[in-house]
């Protein structure tokens, strides 16, 4: 294959990433107009965001298969297409169980897009020849940033969600067929065996998963309560809560478009382990602090610490067996679960304790980075059908 067409499948692949960030990151914005205008109630608006996590986790197997019968190139534009789509159902919800309906609908077409974007990006990296999926997973990371910003706009000058997600999805949807035209059309090889609908992840892929649990888990913890843990035990402002989970973000982000200069230097395994460092000092920063900022520069290096470990995970699982795709379905599986067990798990435990005892756990899982980085190694990736 062309160097040209490898350089313009990263830039495609890179535009897919983009757009299914900025779908996270426009609805996440219309979530409290959602929330007005059904009259939900904090704990059913809580249930109901379960939803898309249960979605997810459930619609991820079915990727590998229809990646295996479409091929990569279709099965990103169908998934993709499907997810930004979808964008445009919560807000035109009469209901709690239809809005929950339409948030597990959402969750799948995001897990599904997110598994087949994943394989292409794993087999853009193989060919480019150094570590891009960092990169990639950086430029979700922006996608999001840039369209919460203009969520925000939309909602300080009182537009009307079900207004802003169906402009969205258009918008969203047509940029996301035009970036697919370069992504690298691969099929599987004529004997390789469809993989099955439902099945649990691979053995390979389980030990991979397990350590981007421990990420995911230090994420969602972070996203859902920075904002209250500020609040409430380091007694800050409003403003400076909101400040938590910006820098938590913020750091994540510019991490991740900067750690695949650290994985080319340093490798993946050495990686990982220095950022469970980072991130071990961060959570222990966060729960012994009783003041506002030491809080907040702990959540920005936990932040650091934990950005490129997803990206590296789903690396080594694109090697990590014969059918790339299951492998990372099986991982994605694994590591998502723990975004829909993590907020549950510190609201229950600070319930019980609090929530410095609760974060003290978020940060135990970091050593799991340390010592479970191994099994993030490269290894040799299967041979693929290049149809263009």
């Amino acid at each position: 294959m062309s160097q040209p067409a490898v350089v313009r499948a990263r830039r495609a692949v890179a535009a897919v990433f983009t757009v299914h960030g900025a779908v996270t990151g426009t609805f996440a914005t219309r979530i409290p107009w959602i929330k007005d205008h059904l009259h939900l109630s904090s704990g059913q608006l809580g249930l109901a965001l379960v939803a898309p996590a249960v979605g997810a986790s459930l619609a991820m197997p079915l990727a590998g298969r229809i990646v295996h019968a479409l091929g990569q190139r279709a099965a990103v534009r169908l998934l993709l297409t499907l997810w930004c789509a979808s964008l445009a159902l919560p807000a035109l919800a009469p209901d709690l169980p239809v809005f929950a309906l339409s948030l597990f609908l959402y969750g799948a077409c995001a897990g599904m897009a997110d598994v087949a974007m994943n394989a292409q990006g794993v087999e853009v990296e193989q060919r480019y020849g150094r570590s891009i999926m960092s990169g990639l997973h950086g430029m979700w990371s922006v996608g999001g940033l840039l369209a919460s910003g203009i969520g925000v706009l939309a909602a300080w000058r009182g537009l009307d969600a079900r207004i802003h997600l169906g402009l969205m999805a258009a918008l969203l949807t047509g940029l996301g067929l035009v970036a697919c035209r370069g992504l690298l059309d691969l099929h599987p090889e004529p004997e390789e065996v469809a993989p099955p609908r439902f099945t649990l992840p691979p053995r390979s892929a389980l030990a991979i998963g397990l350590v981007g649990f421990c990420a995911v888990f230090a994420e969602g913890a972070s996203g859902d309560w920075s904002g209250v843990y500020l609040r409430g035990t380091a007694h800050s402002s409003a403003a400076v809560a909101a400040a938590s989970y910006s820098a938590f973000a913020a750091t994540m982000a510019l991490s991740r478009l900067c750690g695949d200069m650290a994985v080319r230097r340093l490798g993946a395994v050495l990686t990982v382990r220095l950022g469970g460092v980072v991130a071990l000092a961060g959570g222990l920063l966060i729960v012994f602090a009783r003041t506002p900022w030491p809080a907040v520069v702990g959540f920005g290096l936990l932040g650091i610490g934990i950005a490129v470990v997803v990206p590296l995970c789903f690396a080594a699982a694109g090697t990590s067996g014969d059918n790339p795709s299951r492998a990372i379905a099986g991982v994605a599986t694994v590591t998502y679960t723990s975004g829909l067990v993590a907020p549950a798990t510190v609201g229950t435990v600070a319930q019980a304790t609090s929530l410095p005892v609760s974060f003290g756990l978020v940060t135990l899982l970091t050593l799991g980075l340390v010592a479970g980085a191994g099994v993030l190694a490269p290894g040799k990736p299967p041979e693929r059908v290049d149809h263009g």
